[in-house]
């Protein structure tokens, strides 16, 4: 109780420092705005998805992937907040407080997975306003966002470990994008993974994100006609995919996290 108490309260002073910042929140709303309108109306057209060519096919199939883009990539700030901390001995501060020692991180990434709630909320009116719409029942898709937020979650552990073990916010900007794109390019969040060549096709459906894009879609009702799952496993049962890898990378990347800070702090 006294953890998550401790927790509670770094999570506020990170959430009122996010309100005195508000372009933060702008920024980081602009890149994902920019890649729903740069996909929809330049590249719509000219991607085929399942049996469908048309735009509106595509626009619904892009949209679960511009959402689980949104909630990774806010794992650089993540990095870089903690970097911050670390940078001007605000850490240290926190050290000599009679607190739980994970209660730090444990705060500022509930305090992230607030930021990226709002974002998500924001770009999915921006979404409905170009087009997107979803075919299944209120839970469902209530479900979808849940599923997006775990991972933008577990996500924010691995930006936790990335600021602790690196010097300068900038480096953890930087450490916290450059694996990212890999992981969100070689992925079904822009096309179709079964037209990719055979070795990438492999590592697109057993990616993580790839699993989560797949969850999120399917509870959306976002499958375009004709579009074939394909056979492997975490495309089969990408929710429960979803979920298993979304514990897992918060039980190894929170433990790791913690190890650090104890390090670091020390």
């Amino acid at each position: 109780m006294s953890a998550t108490s401790d927790s509670l309260v770094i999570a506020r002073r990170n959430l009122i420092r996010m309100g005195r910042i508000p372009e933060m929140l702008v920024f980081g709303l602009i890149q994902p705005i920019m890649f729903v309108v740069l996909f929809t109306y330049v590249f719509g057209g000219s991607i085929q998805v399942g049996a469908s060519n048309s735009t509106q096919a595509y626009r619904e199939f892009l949209m679960a992937g511009i959402f689980a883009q949104t909630v990774t990539f806010a794992t650089a700030g993540a990095g870089a907040g903690i970097a911050d901390d670390m940078h001007k001995g605000l850490i240290d501060r926190f050290r000599s407080l009679p607190m739980a020692r994970g209660a730090v991180l444990t705060g500022r990434t509930l305090a992230d997975l607030v930021q990226t709630a709002l974002t998500l909320v924001v770009l999915a009116v921006v979404a409905l306003v170009v087009g997107w719409r979803t075919h299944e029942n209120l839970g469902k898709v209530l479900a979808g966002f849940g599923v997006l937020l775990l991972l933008g979650y577990a996500f924010s552990w691995i930006g936790a470990l990335i600021g602790l073990s690196v010097r300068t916010p900038e480096a953890a900007t930087s450490g916290g994008l450059i694996w990212l794109f890999p992981l969100t390019f070689i992925s079904n969040a822009f096309v179709d993974a079964n037209q990719m060549p055979a070795f990438l096709r492999h590592i697109a459906e057993w990616n993580p994100f790839s699993a989560t894009v797949q969850a999120s879609r399917e509870l959306f009702g976002n499958l375009p006609p004709g579009f074939e799952t394909p056979d492997a496993w975490p495309m089969q049962h990408p929710v429960w995919a979803s979920l298993i890898w979304s514990v897992v990378i918060i039980l190894v990347f929170r433990t790791l996290a913690v190890r650090k800070y104890r390090r670091a702090a020390g």
